[in-house]
């Protein structure tokens, strides 16, 4: 595998500032709306955001995770055995506005089993979608209302979003392209 660097952490704060800022820009009041982040990326993206937001309003949004392995839609084709996270939703999901997530937008089947889940737990005032890394290559109808970064792939690279929880300086998203074959 070749490693390209696309974002490094000062890149990455800087996209999760721009992102909270545009966040509260549209969506007002940080007590109106919850968080939602997929585990496992997502999760830990949302928690940032709510800190940023927290920051910069005063006032910290809840933040709840979801976790989608049961709602995948590839689940029984070949994949190894799959491992359950925690779903948690500390709020009353019905009726409150919710941003979903994520750490990197692909065909958008995640967005899709994520919106499956959260209807399951009730019914959202509205649901918006937030992502640090945009790489395009959807396969369904499902776009961004918030994106840190859009990031060229091909089809068949992979992006990493590595988030340290503690000591942000190891922040990076990287792509990750199978070495040419000669």
């Amino acid at each position: 595998m070749v490693e390209r660097k696309v974002m490094a952490a000062p890149e990455v704060r800087r996209a999760v500032a721009r992102l909270a800022s545009e966040i509260t820009d549209r969506l007002g009041d940080p007590a109106s709306y919850a968080l939602v982040g997929i585990v496992t990326g997502g999760q830990t993206l949302a928690a940032r955001l709510a800190a940023a937001i927290e920051a910069g309003e005063g006032t910290r949004p809840a933040v709840g995770s979801l976790d989608i392995t049961l709602y995948r839609d590839d689940l029984y084709t070949g994949l190894e055995k799959p491992v359950l996270g925690e779903t948690r939703l500390p709020f009353e999901l019905t009726g409150t506005g919710v941003v979903l997530v994520d750490d990197v937008l692909f065909t958008g089947r995640t967005v899709r089993a994520a919106l499956d889940e959260l209807m399951d737990y009730g019914r959202p005032r509205w649901i918006k979608l937030a992502v640090l890394v945009d790489r395009g290559h959807r396969e369904l109808p499902i776009a961004a209302d918030f994106v840190g970064r859009e990031v060229e792939t091909a089809l068949h690279d992979r992006v990493e979003v590595r988030l340290v929880e503690h000591g942000a300086a190891a922040d990076a998203v990287v792509v990750c392209s199978p070495e040419a074959r000669p």
